[in-house]
Parts: structure tokens; C-alpha cells; sequence
């Protein structure tokens, strides 16, 4: 089974830099409270990595 990560916009981008805005909507999130299941590879988590903050990340099995 491949795992996969669930990720949860839980804190407001207003008044966060660009790059963290573009991560965050690279991500696929637009509102708070949303979630997104990507596959857990390495170009995820360093996006994950950036915006730590503003995010909750739970491990899922597929």
C-alpha cells in the first residue's frame, strides 16, 4: 500500500508572502479547513516543509 498525505488549511494566508501563497495554492487549498490528498513523495513534502505553519499534514493508508 502506497501511503498518501492528507493535508488541511488551518491557518489564514492574509498577510503571508507570495511564496507562501503560491505554495499553499500549488498545494491545492483555497479555503480554510480544506483538505487535499496528495501521494507522499518528496516534491509534496517540501512543500509541506514550507508552509508547516499553516497546515496539518495526517499520514493515510491508500
Amino acid at each position: 500500500m502506497a501511503k498518501q498525505l492528507q493535508v488541511t488549511l488551518k491557518r489564514s494566508l492574509i498577510g503571508r508572502p507570495e511564496t507562501q501563497r503560491r505554495t499553499v495554492s500549488a498545494l491545492g487549498l483555497r479555503k480554510l479547513h480544506q483538505s487535499v490528498v496528495h501521494a507522499d513523495n518528496a516534491a509534496i513534502r517540501g512543500m509541506v516543509n514550507q508552509v508547516q505553519h499553516l497546515i496539518e499534514v495526517k499520514e493515510i493508508e491508500a
